[in-house]
């Protein structure tokens, strides 16, 4: 490599880097995120949809600004409730899952944060965040992407724009669904992750202590669904702030990627039991938007007879019978088809429309021939 001897080259390679730095700078027309250096922004995976009648994207961004924190008071406070919640040690002395998991719900919050992002080479604001530190907002992406409209769909990368001398990369993912297609709906907890939330204790240490575990054959089910077309919602009453490590365990264990539709959680304003609890309205009023972005596809829903899964998607199909095609039930509460719950959760329901499993050998190739189901 060649070196400057000359002091006068190495101002002036500087000059032209600062110049060119500047210019780059200057070609933006929105400011840089405004978030201090110790602040981070995380981006939740969100989705897309093509406004035919005016031939952009519509999309949505969502996400966070959050400064880390290790608060000794607040960790014990926050381990206490927990042990008080399921009457269980948490084994923190020696247990390699706990902080990484409890890390998220210690963390300050930052508020009145403006983001700045930019996807496809063209800068937005994605919003200001509130005192949960959550930001969001409805974009417009004024491209045609005609080969997307039929029938696949595409994963864009989100950025933030960070100041001038802020090196780091917070980066997320937007997916832009076709108008016509299957999308498949899938519940977390006890659908395709092991969590028994049947039974506190063990559900707190599924959750907090021990390493996350698929329930067996649904990432293979779900990449044969994702393999013939299907595109993924994954919707739960798990908080935003178990997000990373259910994505990071997803990932390795081979789930497709999709969106997440999670539960707004706020440690102060609720107890530590409040963070596993399932909310009946949560999964409602998430499912609802996407059933009515996308009017023109078919949706396969997939849960557990755990908690809520059955009623709320019952409710679903009775409202938007023509998008729903079918509802397959894990079912790990040992009912029978017949009883009482199931007949009043699926009634008005078509029988075909609906089945129970333990395994999924017992529904895969009803399921699969579902995925193929295009209004």
């Amino acid at each position: 490599m060649k070196s400057f001897q000359n002091p006068f080259s190495i101002v002036l390679l500087l000059s032209v880097v600062a110049v060119a730095g500047c210019r780059e700078q200057a070609t933006r027309k929105l400011p840089p995120s405004n978030v201090a250096t110790d602040e981070n922004i995380l981006f939740f995976p969100t989705y897309g949809r093509f406004d035919s009648e005016n031939r952009v994207w519509r999309f949505e961004v969502h996400g966070k600004v959050f400064e880390p924190e290790v608060s000794s008071s607040k960790r014990a406070a926050l381990i206490a409730g927990l042990r008080a919640s399921a009457d269980v040690s948490l084994g923190e002395e020696d247990n390699p899952f706990l902080e990484e998991r409890i890390r998220p719900f210690l963390v300050d919050n930052e508020r009145g944060k403006t983001v700045t992002a930019t996807i496809d080479n063209e800068d937005f604001i994605a919003g200001t965040s509130g005192a949960n530190g959550h930001f969001s907002s409805s974009l417009v992406l004024d491209r045609d992407f005609d080969a997307l409209v039929e029938p696949a769909s595409q994963v864009l990368e989100i950025e933030a724009v960070l100041p001038q001398r802020d090196s780091r990369t917070f980066k997320g993912r937007v997916h832009l669904i076709a108008p016509h297609g299957v999308s498949v709906i899938s519940d977390v907890d006890d659908t395709i992750k092991d969590s028994q939330v049947t039974d506190k204790s063990e559900l707190l240490q599924n959750t907090f202590l021990r390493e996350f575990r698929a329930v067996e054959e649904m990432a293979e089910l779900y990449a044969d669904l994702a393999g013939s077309g299907a595109v993924f919602h994954y919707v739960s009453g798990s908080p935003w702030q178990m997000f990373e490590s259910i994505d990071g365990f997803m990932t390795v264990a081979g789930f497709p990627e999709g969106t997440f539709h999670l539960k707004q959680f706020r440690l102060k304003d609720s107890s530590a039991l409040d963070i596993l609890a399932s909310q009946h309205a949560t999964k409602l009023a998430a499912i609802t938007p996407l059933l009515d972005a996308f009017p023109q596809r078919s949706f396969i829903l997939v849960g557990d007879s755990g908690e809520h899964d059955p009623e709320i998607y019952g409710q679903i199909a009775r409202e938007h019978p023509n998008q729903i095609v079918g509802i397959f039930i894990r079912n790990v509460t040992g009912e029978k088809i017949e009883s009482e719950r199931f007949t009043t959760a699926f009634k008005q329901v078509p029988a075909e429309n609906w089945a129970l499993f333990d395994d999924v050998s017992q529904i895969r190739e009803q399921i699969l021939s579902f995925a193929k189901t295009d209004r």
